[in-house]
């Protein structure tokens, strides 16, 4: 079976890449904007907290993860689907 729906390569866009990487032939945009971002220090990506304890809102800087943006990492971000749901539901 061809999981080909599992990357999408968009070299026009006029962000692309949005991370640094030398290998922009295999870079992901599928999950444009990381749907893990929600699940905060649980999203299993390579992420800076930024201001915590310094000012009320810190930020999570996620401007050196890749995880989102490698075509492997698609079923991981899939079985993390219940968590983002979990967390969608409790602003419902």
């Amino acid at each position: 079976m061809s999981a080909n729906f599992k990357f999408f390569n968009h070299k026009d866009c006029e962000y692309f890449p949005c991370h640094k990487t030398d290998k922009p032939d295999e870079f992901n945009c599928l999950f444009c904007y990381c749907p893990l971002y929600a699940l905060g220090k649980n999203c299993g990506g390579n992420f800076k907290i930024i201001g915590e304890g310094i000012i009320d809102n810190p930020i999570k800087d996620c401007s050196e993860c890749k995880l989102p943006h490698v075509k492997e990492n698609y079923d991981y971000i899939m079985s993390k689907y219940d968590d983002i749901v979990k967390i969608a539901n409790k602003n419902l």
